[in-house]
């Protein structure tokens, strides 16, 4: 069972959320919360293994919340996934360095909210294909002033597959998108992404993307 606590300010998207985990028996809601700043103190008593964080709300940001939550609680224990209609560049950014595990669009289907959900509690990362975009869209046009060449050296360790794949995976393509491509099995392709997070130190597939980027990579 995963348990879940929903961090959003409004009624009605928390209640929506809600009716869509609960059409999953192997989720559970631990709780819902209007504002960041209830979220610490709620985990404090509260076993939760994913948290599902809005990234406009009074008090403190979902960035914010996510930060405060890193700093008690490492990513393989809990979970994080930044839910938002907003998909700028800098909010996607900003939640990744921050230690969300996904960015998820709200207005996502039911379905892909939960696939999203399992994907992140099965220990990948999962980033709506506008999020992916705003991503790129930031790295391409604003690059860092520099490589982050410490984080580069340790894309050396990959094989040639391995590193062709993380390209592909940066450029906002999923495993079966991945393997039509360049002919390898779904299967595959999820080997070579778990092995290249493993290489880099990377939690999952959003912070890989990240690395990417900031080793230089581009799509």
């Amino acid at each position: 069972m995963t348990r879940i606590l929903i961090v959003d300010d409004q009624d009605d998207v928390r209640a929506g959320i809600r009716a869509i985990l609960l059409l999953d028996p192997s989720l559970v809601v631990a709780g819902d919360l209007s504002d960041g700043l209830q979220v610490i103190p709620f985990l404090r008593d509260h076993p939760v293994d994913l948290v599902l964080m809005d990234i406009r709300m009074p008090g403190i940001d979902g960035v914010e919340a996510t930060r405060r939550i890193r700093e008690q609680h490492p990513p393989e224990r809990m979970r994080v996934i930044v839910l938002t209609t907003f998909d700028q560049d800098d909010i996607v950014l900003a939640a990744l360095r921050a230690g969300a595990n996904g960015f998820l669009s709200k207005t996502m289907s039911p379905a892909e909210l939960v696939a999203g959900i399992n994907e992140v509690v099965g220990g990948g990362g999962a980033l709506s294909a506008a999020a992916t975009s705003a991503l790129i869209g930031h790295m391409t046009t604003s690059p860092p002033p520099a490589v982050d060449k410490r984080l580069l050296r340790r894309f050396d360790a990959l094989t040639p597959r391995e590193r062709e794949v993380i390209i592909l995976v940066a450029s906002g393509l999923g495993n079966d998108e991945i393997a039509a491509q360049i002919f390898l099995s779904p299967l595959t392709v999820k080997t070579h992404v778990v092995r290249a997070m493993t290489k880099v130190g990377a939690r999952d597939r959003a912070q890989l993307v990240s690395f990417t980027f900031r080793a230089g990579l581009y799509p």
